[in-house]
C-alpha cells in the first residue's frame, strides 16, 4: 500500500477548514489542521507534512510570516506550500511566490475538488 500523504491546512475560517479537511480525507490524505499561523508553523515542524495549504490573513502570524519561518528551518524549508487566500492583489501574489510558495490560489476562484487536484499536481500524484 502506498504511503498516505500528509497535508497541513492552515485556515482561520472554521467552515472552510473543515470543508477542505473533509475533502482531502475523502481523497485519502492524512490531514492536520491549524486555525492560526503560529499553530500552523508548529505543526509543520512536528508533523513534516508533504504539503501545506496556507491562508495569508491569519491570527497570531500571517501566512507570509509562516512561509519566512519555514524557509529558515532545515526540517521545513523543502515542504511545498500553496497559498490559499482571498487576497488577489498582484503584490501579494508576487510576495507569496518570492517567499517560496509553489502556487497562489484565490479561494473564490477554486472549488474544493480543484484545490485537491492542484495539490496532487504539485505532489506529482
Amino acid at each position: 500500500m502506498a504511503k498516505q500523504l500528509k497535508i497541513l491546512l492552515v485556515e482561520d475560517d472554521n467552515f472552510l477548514l473543515n470543508m477542505y479537511a473533509d475533502k482531502f480525507r475523502a481523497d485519502g490524505f492524512e490531514v492536520f489542521i491549524a486555525d492560526n499561523g503560529a499553530t500552523g508553523l508548529k505543526l509543520a515542524k512536528e508533523k513534516a507534512p508533504d504539503l501545506i495549504l496556507l491562508d495569508v490573513l491569519l491570527p497570531k502570524m500571517s501566512g507570509f510570516e509562516v512561509l519566512q519561518e519555514l524557509n529558515k528551518d532545515q526540517r521545513s524549508k523543502n515542504i511545498p506550500v500553496i497559498l490559499l487566500t482571498n487576497l488577489s492583489q498582484k503584490e501579494e501574489v508576487t510576495k507569496g511566490l518570492e517567499l517560496g510558495a509553489k502556487d497562489f490560489l484565490i479561494k473564490a476562484h477554486f472549488m474544493p475538488q480543484e484545490v485537491v487536484a492542484k495539490v496532487k499536481s504539485v505532489l506529482k500524484i
